[in-house]
């Protein structure tokens, strides 16, 4: 199943609405890094809420996305992770993956955060 990217200004939105397979998450990958140069954009939000669990493939290619995409000059904001998902995660020691992504409650705060001024482009997330 796809994920929808939608384009808001010089933003890329992706909002996972299910669990995703491996290969849901490498098509993700690969679909936000080609329309951030295709759009010439400059952050990308990415909405786990629906989300009740990140496993280390899911970590994995999320940081991924979060240095491929700063290569190619977009910053990553990641919003929604629950509660529970934020516990899991420091439980089984994945946070360190996350250490300096931004990250916002919602969306709505994603799209502030990445507007923001400063450093490297907006990235003065806090961290869920």
């Amino acid at each position: 199943m796809g994920v929808p990217i939608l384009k808001q200004g010089s933003c890329l939105i992706a909002s996972i609405q299910s669990t995703l397979t491996d290969l849901d998450w490498r098509d993700l990958q690969q679909q936000l890094l080609e329309r951030v140069g295709r759009f010439r954009s400059r952050g990308i939000i990415i909405d786990v809420t629906a989300l009740d669990v990140l496993d280390s493939f899911a970590t994995r290619t999320l940081r991924s996305i979060v240095d491929a995409s700063r290569l190619r000059g977009a910053e990553t904001v990641l919003v929604g992770i629950q509660p529970e998902v934020a516990l899991a995660m420091v439980r089984l020691g994945l946070t360190a993956r996350f250490q300096d992504v931004p990250t916002a409650l919602d969306l709505e705060e994603g799209v502030v955060l990445l507007n923001s001024p400063g450093p490297s482009g907006g990235s003065n997330g806090r961290h869920q």
